[in-house]
């Protein structure tokens, strides 16, 4: 199965930027989607952005992050980025890399706001990012 390891997570200051990367152990196959999740202390996990695998489109970006979040992949180095500017307190959270064998298509983009259970079916340890003001 393949596993996924995410890089790039650390403290910054609010208004700064971090890149976080995912790097996969093979190939996704290309019909299926990957995405970013996090989870704040005390909340429940929390879709932030997914891709399309084939195409590299962008399919879902929570409705918090106002633009300021860009999600993308590199297949030949079978790696996810995350790039994340102006960041604020309220996105501190583990962030959490995961990939589907499905389409993104397969649910609605809304539904990715909490993703269905069985949807994301590898998930990464997690990356921590901590914003301060």
């Amino acid at each position: 199965q393949v596993q996924l390891q995410e890089s790039g997570g650390g403290s910054v200051q609010v208004g700064g930027s971090l890149r976080l990367s995912c790097r996969a152990s093979e190939s996704i196959p290309s019909g299926g989607c990957m995405g970013w999740v996090r989870q704040a202390p005390g909340k429940e996990r929390e879709g932030v952005a997914a891709i399309m695998i084939q195409d590299g489109r962008p399919y879902f970006y929570a409705d918090s992050l106002e633009g300021r979040f860009s999600i993308s992949r590199d297949n030949a180095k079978n790696t996810l980025y995350l790039q994340m500017n102006n960041l604020k307190p309220e996105d501190t959270a583990v962030y959490y890399c995961a990939s589907s064998r499905y389409s993104c298509a397969a649910v609605p983009a809304s539904a990715l706001r909490q993703p269905p259970p069985n949807f994301f079916t590898v998930w990464g340890q997690g990356t921590q990012v901590t914003v301060s003001s």
